[in-house]
């Protein structure tokens, strides 16, 4: 745990000893989801890597803003400064979603600690149809679940592509028991007031490190107009589309996505 703005956040941290010398791979985790969401592709990186995994303000083992403070910022701040605690430079920084919105910005902001930027399926923009669809899941989730098992037979039409595993995982690290006895997600509901329409040019505008999206053929989340704009900022981007794939090509087809991190890395 590391304290930030007054918040205790979490992350994770798989260093072995030696490996205080391998270069930092930093791993943020999509709205709604946790820290280990990565654990089935952290060993893919381990042998080369320092990896770690953040619980983004609000989510997972991280304190929750009591002020409903979740807005790209609010987060990069808490993971600026797990950054400066732990020292660390020269990163390879990874984000889906939301995640990937963090990652942008600070490639943005910190372009001489960033030597390469991965973003899974999201841009510099959130427009407002996918900010109240999120608030709409969250109200229509707030009751909870009886069980773990209800909760996985309930978010398994939303992800066709996901490996049923896949899912228990999430569900078993991603959620808890509250006092009446409901299953809910270790998520603060007060996310919404944060995910709302907005865009981020400001920070992509600034990124210098090679930079690359990787998207989902059956996502709208980053529309063409936006691919083209992407390509015209920056000149080192690489935009690679999944087919067939959704908002979490890393969870649907793992070593297909980890196919093409491992070209772009090099």
């Amino acid at each position: 745990f590391i304290q930030s703005d007054g918040l205790r956040i979490h992350y994770l941290d798989w260093a072995q000893p030696g490996d205080e010398d391998k270069q930092p791979l930093l791993l943020l985790h999509g709205i709604g989801r946790t820290a280990h969401n990565y654990d089935h592709l952290v060993p893919h990186f381990q042998p080369h890597y320092r990896v770690i995994a953040a619980d983004l303000r609000g989510h997972g083992d991280s304190e929750w803003d009591a002020g409903g403070a979740y807005l790209v910022e609010d987060y990069v701040k808490d993971i600026e400064a797990l950054i400066f605690e732990l020292g660390l430079i020269n990163m390879v920084l990874m984000g889906q979603s939301t995640g990937g919105r963090v990652v942008q910005v600070i490639a943005g902001k910190q372009p001489e600690l960033v030597a390469a930027a991965i973003v899974e399926d999201v841009g510099p923009e959130r427009h407002k149809e996918v900010a109240e669809r999120r608030a709409r899941r969250m109200d229509d989730e707030e009751n909870g679940w009886a069980s773990q098992d209800e909760l996985l037979a309930a978010i398994k039409p939303r992800y066709p592509r996901t490996p049923e595993s896949l899912l228990r995982h999430f569900v078993v690290h991603g959620s808890k028991q509250r006092e009446d006895g409901r299953h809910v997600w270790k998520t603060d509901r007060n996310v919404t007031k944060g995910f709302i329409a907005t865009e981020i040019w400001q920070y992509v505008r600034e990124i210098q490190a090679p930079i690359l999206y990787v998207l989902g053929g059956e996502s709208r989340i980053v529309p063409p107009e936006t691919r083209e704009e992407l390509k015209a900022t920056l000149p080192q981007v690489e935009i690679v589309t999944m087919p067939g794939l959704g908002h979490y090509p890393g969870d649907e087809k793992p070593e297909a996505f980890l196919a093409v991190v491992d070209g772009f890395l090099g």
